[in-house]
């Protein structure tokens, strides 16, 4: 049974903020055509029709950017009308946004509450922290503003989770995050490790995250969490469940912590699919589903190797003890070698502090949960 996972880039790289550390931004500049403008309704209704004609079971309908809003609330709710016209499979649909929240009204939040969409809304932290990245096109920081979109949400009772980039300014702010997250009731978070442009030496920038601030900022976020699980009053911090749930044998829900790429279908406003978000660029393009359908683009997919690349296990990896967990990180953290694999992650350090910091408490509560679901 197939399930379905499209990340749509409705209005390509555009945004309405210039963030310092834009992955996204860094992509597009190395591509021959560094935008697609915004998505025409008939390459949305032809992504949908293919979409949920190849679903079998489920069918998760992302919508990301640049800033997916700028393309205005019109095509969302087409997007939703297509969706109920061609689901011919009867699969259940699962809609999500990710956004900086800068173009969220009234409007916006009633539509997102009344279709279900999961609003990922991106926060840095504090005020500090936040606005020394994430500016708009004159420089200001956006913080007020993106606090003002998550107050919006909350009174309209529209589900949503914030993410955070762990950047140097972040990861160096831990505990000021985290109480400042858990005295504004943000109860679901999700924490990035920041990335370096696409084939720059790690550690050139002035947002880099290196691999011991990193290591760092897991060992406290973690004692912050699990003094919290303790009291019975912990946030939900993604990362942290899912090491729990991958020790009770559950598959990790996050796609970087799988040790193997995944079946994504990442498309740009053209209607050209990429295999992931990390990877739209040229030499990654799997074809484009106004001219062919997903078993094409599958078998391009197969052909370009992309997911049996990521499945290499570096020596080291295979004789460490925290493989199990670490399964080797997100392809996008591995290099590549002179020899054309794939080497080890970069935050390699980070995850063997991490792990010996935190092994024996995520074994515990594991241990723990695994009885409860005994006694059920």
């Amino acid at each position: 049974m197939k399930s379905v996972h499209l990340l749509i880039k409705p209005a390509s790289g555009l945004c309405n903020l210039r963030c310092r550390y834009c992955f996204y931004h860094d992509i597009t500049r190395k591509r021959a055509q560094e935008s697609y403008g915004f998505m025409a309704d008939d390459t949305l209704e032809t992504v949908l029709q293919k979409g949920l004609s190849y679903a079998e079971r489920e069918c998760t309908v992302a919508f990301q950017g640049g800033e997916p809003t700028l393309i205005g609330l019109d095509f969302f709710r087409r997007a939703v009308a297509h969706q109920k016209k061609y689901n011919v499979n009867r699969v259940r649909i699962h809609n999500a946004i990710q956004t900086n929240g800068l173009g969220l009204d009234g409007e916006w939040a009633d539509f997102l509450r009344e279709n279900r969409f999961l609003v990922g809304i991106s926060l840095d932290g504090v005020k500090d922290t936040h606005d020394a990245n994430r500016l708009d096109p004159r420089g200001e920081g956006t913080f007020n503003r993106v606090m003002q979109a998550i107050q919006l949400l909350e009174s309209r009772h529209v589900e949503y989770n914030v993410l955070t980039v762990v950047n140097k300014q972040t990861a160096a702010r831990v505990n000021r995050i985290y109480n400042f997250y858990k005295r504004n009731h943000l109860q679901y978070l999700q924490f990035i490790p920041c990335l370096d442009p696409f084939g720059d030496v790690p550690g050139g920038e002035p947002y880099s995250l290196t691999p011991e601030d990193y290591g760092a900022f897991l060992c406290a976020l973690f004692d912050l969490w699990y003094r919290d699980v303790q009291a019975g009053g912990a946030v939900s911090i993604r990362q942290f469940e899912n090491y729990v749930e991958m020790l009770l044998g559950y598959p990790p829900e996050a796609c970087g912590m799988s040790g193997v790429c995944g079946m994504q279908h990442v498309i740009e406003a053209d209607g050209s699919v990429y295999p992931c978000d990390f990877y739209v660029l040229d030499a990654y393009r799997l074809g484009n589903l106004r001219e062919t359908g997903f078993e094409e683009i599958n078998a391009q997919r197969r052909a370009l190797g992309f997911i049996e690349a990521s499945s290499s296990v570096d020596p080291k990896c295979r004789a460490c003890r925290f493989f199990p967990l670490c399964r080797g990180g997100c392809r996008r953290h591995r290099p590549v070698q002179p020899d054309g694999a794939l080497g080890r992650n970069i935050f390699c350090r980070s995850y063997e502090m991490f792990f010996a910091h935190a092994e024996r408490r995520l074994t515990d509560l594991a241990n723990i949960a695994a009885a409860r679901l005994k006694m059920r």
